[in-house]
């Protein structure tokens, strides 16, 4: 049970956490922090958090549970502000999608990496974003990463861990460096493929017929690409050379399919293709 929780950042991530808590009767007060008075009003609203304080330190001060919820350009600076009200007790915890850089971020916002920190992601969202978006079932049977750390106290893991289970979400562990590769690939290099084919539709000068006669794959694929800019922007500068060694390893796959096509060689792009096809009727994800 959280007697406090402290969400810094309540949007679609922190919002659905605190409902899910309070779904599952775990916690009994949550309090909330961000930029905007009107954004945490709505929140209030919306039964989401029960009170807020614009300043971050005055919000986090007293809480059991401090989850930071912001964009990861921030984290450094909002780490910074609530060193004061930390603890011995206090457990700390993110949802970032790039846990090396949130780890710098807090050692170098505090000097040091506290026993009660434990960095998690959940593996969850949708291409929404803000406090109304969020839901309470957002986590029910999804992921959710811990990467625990040296320094992270047994008491802080299974506290983050019980947290998380709470919520519905499946519970895994496993390394800082591992995560960040494996996310590259499977989230973050995807959002950049939606982003980039977006992009170079809508800058086409019949843009307007091609999305007019766009089908429901293309939907389905692009729908990423309606995602928070800022959050993918703060990602990418991030998780950069795990990144980048997956957009160099596509690109380089990609090239085989093009010189397949240029050449005319369905062979080859038929074994691609049900290569592919093979692998993804086998995959389980949720």
């Amino acid at each position: 049970m959280i007697d406090r929780l402290c969400i810094i950042g309540v949007g679609l991530i922190g919002g659905s956490l605190a409902l899910a808590l309070r779904r599952a009767g775990m916690v009994n007060e949550i309090v909330g922090s961000s930029r905007r008075s009107e954004h945490l009003h709505r929140a209030v609203e919306l039964g989401v958090i029960d009170r807020f304080d614009l300043d971050a330190a005055r919000a986090a001060d007293g809480a059991d549970v401090i989850v930071l919820g912001v964009p990861l350009g921030a984290m450094r600076t909002v780490c910074g502000q609530i060193k004061g009200a930390l603890t011995e007790q206090t457990v700390l915890t993110d949802v970032g999608s790039s846990k090396a850089s949130v780890v710098d971020a807090v050692h170098s916002a505090l000097g040091m990496l506290p026993a009660g920190f434990v960095p998690a992601h959940p593996i969850a969202g949708t291409e929404k974003s803000g406090v109304e978006a969020a839901f309470a079932e957002l986590f029910d049977g999804r992921r959710v990463v811990l990467t625990p750390l040296q320094s992270s106290s047994a008491q802080a893991i299974r506290s983050v861990h019980d947290m998380w289970s709470a919520t519905g979400a499946i519970v895994e562990q496993t390394g800082v460096g591992h995560h960040d590769q494996v996310l590259a690939a499977t989230s973050h290099l995807p959002h950049m493929l939606a982003f980039a084919l977006v992009d170079s539709l809508a800058r086409m000068g019949d843009h307007d017929e091609i999305f007019r006669f766009a089908a429901g794959g293309f939907r389905d694929f692009t729908r990423i690409a309606s995602s928070d800019p800022v959050m993918w922007r703060d990602i990418c500068v991030a998780n950069r050379d795990a990144l980048l060694d997956m957009m160099a390893r596509f690109q380089e796959d990609f090239t085989v399919i093009s010189d397949a096509i240029e050449r005319g060689d369905g062979e080859a792009l038929l074994k691609i293709f049900n290569r592919a096809k093979q692998a993804r009727d086998r995959l389980k994800i949720g």
